[in-house]
């Protein structure tokens, strides 16, 4: 959804037809005072921002769209949370924390390739949806968004981000809460799985290394744009309307090993030679070298696989879960001695939950895939083979997994459940320190709630009584 949050400078020159009057306020401290403008329609002013009526009713009216109840969401409630957001903004420009363009950039171009995706790539329909009249004008509102949601995200990040809980604190935590009270965790699986790849063959990944090395050589020796080739050639959705950019990596940014390596390996403007990560070959160059952190853009192209070597894997597929169902080698062993997934296969093929680093996958927020695949079978059992097709890494392959045990819904039980009992109790130190940050934040920062709006409940001392 698209709000337009307004400076105060370069609101005052669009107010020229409204009721104007001078308001002066300052801080509690009465050290700093400033003269502020107070137009119609201005909800509330926090720092050195300002909220519009209209502001409220278009997050209103977005959040509707989404489909949130609208009987929770009320005009002040809404007011409260925009005072919220602009309250870690001002903070964050104190602080000194930045966005650069590059990143504003590069999280416009995601909203579009994502909302192109829900208008066919219709981008005249996109503008029009907007309310805008040119790409320009629609990548401007984008812009303003994505910095602000960024400084937002970084301020609040800053306040927690040395927060963590002990042991004891977990168990303070869950034996604090009356037992009535206690969450009730929904139905859990663990699962583990064997993945066969199909053969690429040689002829068809030589054929991708040469088409890299060219790209390599019209860049350097020819003077072609990195960038045009990635937007052409590159296989990567992620990266590819934006030239292949990704900004500011580091060395424990979460991609390829060998994608960090070689990142880290080149001066500013070298272009690498073809290497292969588990997403396919690709060749980088450097963009920009910032301390510990790099520009860099990529060029990734994937291997043609032939439909026999799909087939040969499925056929393969078959004869292991033969095996496994007529109980000729155990699941285990079967991972260890045949899944091509590196990362599982020596742990028997065990899945581990990314978001919560255990085995446990509740069902109710589990991939729909897979949730289709598992929820009827019972402890032991195995799934048919599944064609897998991953559009984001290009890989194909099959799979088949096997359910290594079920938990029901039940009341949380402090030993059976210590890693989602230690989320929530961190969850709940990082609200409080959230909490207490807000209170003083307020109590030194300019806030001004427009008299139609003091009569809200709010859930922060907005109003300083």
């Amino acid at each position: 959804m698209l709000f337009l949050f307004l400076f105060a400078g370069s609101f005052i020159a669009k107010a020229q037809d409204n009721d104007v009057a001078l308001e002066t306020g300052a801080v509690k401290n009465d050290t700093v005072k400033r003269k502020m403008v107070k137009v119609d329609g201005v909800a509330a002013v926090v720092g050195d921002y300002i909220i519009l009526e209209s502001d409220i009713e278009k997050t209103l009216q977005g959040l509707k769209n989404q489909g949130y109840p609208s009987e929770d969401l009320t005009h002040c409630n809404l007011l409260g949370k925009l005072m919220e957001d602009k309250l870690y903004m001002h903070s964050a420009v104190q602080d000194s924390i930045e966005v650069s363009q590059a990143e504003i950039r590069a999280g416009v171009d995601r909203r579009i390739d994502y909302f192109m995706q829900q208008v066919n790539g219709d981008m005249k329909k996109l503008i029009e949806l907007y309310g805008m009249e040119t790409e320009g004008e629609l990548r401007e509102e984008l812009s303003n968004i994505v910095k602000e949601q960024m400084l937002t995200e970084r301020m609040r990040d800053k306040i927690i981000e040395e927060i963590e809980v002990t042991p004891e604190e977990v168990r303070t935590f869950f034996y604090a809460i009356p037992e009535e009270e206690r969450p009730v965790f929904g139905e859990s699986v663990e699962l583990a799985q064997i993945v066969i790849k199909p053969d690429v063959p040689e002829e068809e990944t030589q054929k991708v290394i040469e088409r890299l090395r060219k790209m390599k050589e019209d860049v350097e020796d020819n003077g072609v744009r990195f960038s045009s080739k990635a937007m052409l050639y590159s296989e990567d959705p992620g990266s590819r309307t934006r030239g292949g950019l990704y900004v500011g990596i580091t060395r424990k940014t979460q991609f390829a090993k060998e994608f960090v390596d070689v990142a880290f390996s080149l001066k500013e403007g070298e272009v690498s030679e073809p290497f292969q990560t588990d997403f396919g070959w690709h060749i980088l160059t450097v963009d920009k070298i910032k301390g510990e952190q790099r520009d860099v853009r990529h060029i990734l192209i994937r291997p043609e696989i032939p439909q026999s070597a799909i087939e040969a894997a499925k056929s393969e597929i078959d004869s292991i879960r033969s095996l496994l169902i007529n109980d000729k080698i155990s699941f285990e062993e079967a991972a260890k001695a045949y899944s091509d997934e590196k990362e599982t296969k020596y742990d028997g093929g065990k899945l581990i939950n990314p978001q919560t680093l255990d085995l446990k996958f509740e069902l109710a927020k589990m991939d729909q895939e897979i949730h289709s695949n598992i929820y009827s079978l019972k402890e032991g059992e195995i799934t048919t083979p599944i064609l897998e097709d991953n559009e984001r890494t290009g890989e194909v392959f099959y799979k088949i997994i096997k359910v290594n045990k079920r938990v029901p819904d039940h009341k949380a039980d402090y030993s059976q459940d210590y890693t989602q009992i230690a989320e929530l109790a961190l969850r709940d130190k990082q609200l409080k320190e959230i909490k207490k940050w807000t209170e003083e934040k307020i109590e030194d920062t300019f806030i001004n709630v427009g008299e139609d709006n003091r009569n809200c409940e709010f859930a922060n001392n907005w109003l300083k009584n």
